[in-house]
């Protein structure tokens, strides 16, 4: 028996892959590092979007913030450099990586790091209209 899910509806026309990257986001459901989404309202130009990751311990040259097709995409890699003797380990040098799904015109405008806080602001321009008009062939 086949699955019928939201995109199976003849009307939603080539959104299989949306379909797909939606599968494979709800099966990540690692929550490190733990991150802040924030709609940022200003006066005049478009809405911009803010993320904000918590990354302590993480310095500029342990991240990369990338775009892949679609996606936001930030990896952190932190490295022991040093043979070091711990009583007790609480903060871990650990790998992460976090994807964000972009809709279609948003861009990153800027990326900081702050007081262990990496902040990764988008937005999307006002998009211009475009109306097309098709020709219809009569053939009798």
């Amino acid at each position: 028996m086949t699955r019928m899910t939201p995109f199976s509806s003849p009307l939603l026309l080539g959104f299989d892959t949306m379909e797909k990257t939606l599968e494979r986001i709800a099966k990540s459901g690692d929550g490190y590092p733990p991150y802040n989404i924030e709609r940022l309202r200003t006066k005049s130009g478009p809405e911009r979007l803010r993320i904000t990751l918590a990354v302590a311990g993480f310095s500029d040259s342990d991240l990369e913030v990338t775009t892949e097709d679609n996606q936001l995409v930030i990896r952190g890699r932190q490295t022991d450099e040093e043979e070091r003797e711990y009583l007790h380990r609480g903060i871990a040098a650990r790998q992460f990586q976090r994807v964000f799904v972009l809709a279609d015109g948003m861009r990153v405008v800027a990326a900081e790091l702050k007081n262990g806080l990496l902040s990764i602001d988008l937005d999307r321009p006002e998009p211009e209209r475009l109306v097309k008009r098709i020709d219809i062939n009569v053939k009798d």
